[in-house]
């Protein structure tokens, strides 16, 4: 009998892209395994009303939801390195403890990403996903939270396995707290980070398509071949107070003004400080206004909401990053 309680997901890092390895991380979160193999049942016309149990299978492909869960300064960057960039080792900030990773999105070229292979199940049965990358992922918050994040990985096929034993003990991590954030708007022509928008942030949700899709060849199997780069899509969602600022984004909006968004949560203080004294968490879009909701109310206060599209805009000459500073030297 399976045990909700003695579940885990673990990962391992994969050197040739569809070679699975041995896991040697645990996910602090919660996480399944779906097979998703395309199961045929023919049509023919074969004189039988109930029909014959023939069937067959022309593609194997796997998914992997990571749910819903605080996001961390220490595992977010698993996601990203296999959905925006390849970067797994923090480059080290000058003069301090903090390892900086940098996840720049990808403009004129497509950028590489890491691959890992994925344990996931219970003490009755664990299941394994090799050459999985990161589908699509989510960053949302609200005031009085810590932000949530979740992300869709899609592997090469699903095997029944034993789990990886010894993996190391629980990493630790910090959350990342709503309430420890900033909101900077500035013109496309200006600096961004520039002009805090203080007492107005009061969610954010950040939904990203990484554009990395699975591609099928003829190359003797039923899996797909390699994962490919397509046009990324960033979209923010930005609830206000509805005040000054958020009347000055909507006219923004109505005129079609490039602008320069930056949201930055900081955690505890580092080891040593250097140019981040904290662990930090910095997202960078530039774009356009797409959308504004009506007035909505939270507890009988008027808010708005306003749905912000990330677009390389030529004047700055810039998409989308995300920064997270740790102390974690590698994954």
């Amino acid at each position: 009998m399976g045990i909700k309680a003695l579940r885990k997901v673990l990962l391992g890092l994969e050197t040739t892209a569809g070679t699975a390895v041995a896991a040697d991380l645990r996910w602090r979160g919660t996480g399944v395994i779906e097979d998703q193999r395309e199961v045929i049942f023919p049509d023919e016309d074969i004189g039988y009303l109930s029909g014959i149990d023939r069937n067959y299978v022309p593609k194997l492909l796997a998914a992997v939801s990571f749910d819903s869960v605080p996001a961390t300064f220490e595992q977010l960057p698993i996601i990203l390195s296999a959905g925006v960039k390849n970067v797994i080792t923090g480059v080290t900030d000058t003069g301090g403890s903090g390892k900086v990773y940098t996840y720049a999105f990808p403009t004129t070229s497509a950028n590489s990403i890491t691959t890992w292979t994925i344990e996931a199940g219970d003490d009755q049965q664990a299941e394994e996903v090799e050459y999985a990358f990161v589908e699509s992922f989510e960053l949302s918050g609200n005031g009085g939270e810590a932000l949530q994040m979740s992300a869709n990985w899609i592997g090469r096929q699903v095997t029944k396995c034993s789990f990886t034993s010894p993996v190391t003990d629980p990493a630790t991590v910090e959350e990342i707290l709503f309430g420890k954030g900033k909101l900077y708007i500035d013109e496309a022509s200006g600096t961004i980070g520039t002009t805090e928008k203080s007492a107005t942030l009061l969610g954010m949700g950040l939904n990203v398509n990484t554009g990395w899709i699975a591609k099928f060849a003829a190359d003797g199997n039923l899996y797909f071949s390699w994962a490919q780069s397509t046009k990324p899509e960033v979209l923010l969602n930005v609830t206000f107070e509805h005040n000054s600022t958020a009347v000055a984004e909507k006219d923004a909006w109505k005129a079609g003004t490039a602008r320069l968004l930056r949201l930055k949560f900081e955690g505890n203080a580092l080891t040593t400080a250097g140019t981040f004294s904290k662990k930090t968490l910095i997202i960078d879009l530039a774009g356009k206004w797409e959308s504004f909701d009506t007035l909505g109310d939270q507890n009988g206060n008027d808010i708005v909401t306003g749905t912000f599209r990330a677009g390389y805009d030529a004047t700055a000459a810039k998409f989308a990053e995300i920064k997270v500073v740790n102390e974690t030297a590698s994954y």
